[in-house]
């Protein structure tokens, strides 16, 4: 294989390669002599130079990067997408975040409706955690928020969350006749 050739070669297998690739495992998939795969290393290198991506050696083998100076964009793109949380998930993480701790069928008595999907949820996305059992017949489990849940919503502590505002006295804690929770954030 001329060197030319190789070398786009070796830009594919380094492309697709999640790990550095030693040399061994090169002449091995390639069959090619090392000091050939040398050379086309070296010309991969050199047609690298005017583009984002380089060629490095490193941990034993060789990888294709990012160059330094795109640290930053690529760094944005990567950055995890926060998810959006449905309507039931945000009444119920509000409701758990005000009441804290507190348990599901409390919460489900302030919402009107069946939780434990929403709390499972929650749970898994690491809004919310388990703090304990409540001292009650049964010993229903207690939930708080997590540190998550303060980045997720950007605060630093939960005495940001903004104020509640004020119940009716007559309707308590009980959901309007719309079904939703009487709850205002």
């Amino acid at each position: 294989m001329d060197i030319q050739r190789l070398s786009r070669a070796l830009e594919c297998l380094l492309f697709v390669a999640t790990e550095p690739i030693t040399m061994k495992t090169l002449v091995e998939v390639l069959r090619e002599e090392e000091h050939c795969l040398r050379f086309a290393l070296q010309a991969l290198e050199e047609r690298l130079s005017a583009s984002g991506l380089q060629l490095v050696e490193v941990a034993g083998g060789y990888q294709l990067c990012t160059r330094p100076e795109f640290a930053e964009v690529i760094a944005r793109y990567l950055q995890p997408q926060p998810t959006k949380l449905s309507r039931a998930a945000l009444e119920t993480v509000a409701i758990i975040a005000y009441r804290q701790p507190i348990t599901l069928p409390e919460v489900e008595a302030i919402r009107g409706v069946q939780s434990d999907g929403v709390v499972r949820t929650l749970l898994q996305r690491g809004l919310i955690q388990e703090v304990g059992r409540k001292q009650a017949a049964g010993r229903p489990v207690l939930y708080g928020t997590t540190p998550q849940f303060l980045h997720y919503f950007g605060l630093n502590s939960l005495e940001e969350l903004p104020e509640l505002e004020e119940l009716n006295p007559a309707e308590g804690n009980q959901p309007e006749k719309s079904g939703q929770p009487t709850l205002q954030i």
